[in-house]
């Protein structure tokens, strides 16, 4: 078989890319808790919030996620356990209310990080480690998952992907 040059090149770059995501500084990920009980002043997530963080641990599980962040709530907590369990690490409890502290650690950490948050906090926590919020997370909405990719100088690139509660 014989390629030319540019459909080479473009076959070239298909199979770098893995590499070049990889490469340096890091990624973030940063997703609100799952669905959550309606009573309670911490409630846990529902059924079906714990089957949306049953997903998003399927989601990132091959990500090459070396840190796990959460707030202080058992619902946050809950959300990012199944992915902590699932590659063996520990989950870091952050306080929602000390943001630019969180975004400095996990950017000292480097790598590549899941961060988990609250409607209220993740649009801001997105556009303080440099990324594009897009509208507010409204109180009935789950599925957000950003993807923050930080390049070498210093740029962030966005993608907003989705998770589901089967």
């Amino acid at each position: 078989m014989r390629f030319s040059l540019p459909g080479g090149m473009l076959l070239a770059a298909a199979l770098l890319a893995p590499a070049v995501a990889a490469a340096d500084p890091s990624i973030v990920y940063l997703v609100r808790h799952g669905e959550k009980a309606a009573d309670g002043k911490d409630p846990a997530l529902t059924a079906q919030g714990k089957a949306r963080a049953g997903n998003i641990a399927a989601i990132l599980r091959s990500t090459g996620i070396t840190h796990i962040y959460s707030s202080t709530t058992q619902r946050t907590r809950q959300t990012a356990q199944p992915l902590a369990s699932s590659l063996g690490l520990a989950v870091q409890v952050y306080d929602p209310a000390q943001a630019a502290k969180l975004v400095g650690q996990v950017k000292a950490a480097g790598g590549t990080a899941l961060v988990v948050g609250h409607s209220n906090t993740v649009p801001d926590l997105v556009r303080l480690f440099g990324g594009k919020a897009g509208a507010d997370i409204g109180d009935d909405e789950f599925d957000r998952l950003y993807q923050l990719i930080v390049d070498k100088d210093g740029g962030v690139t966005t993608v907003l992907l989705h998770s589901v509660a089967n």
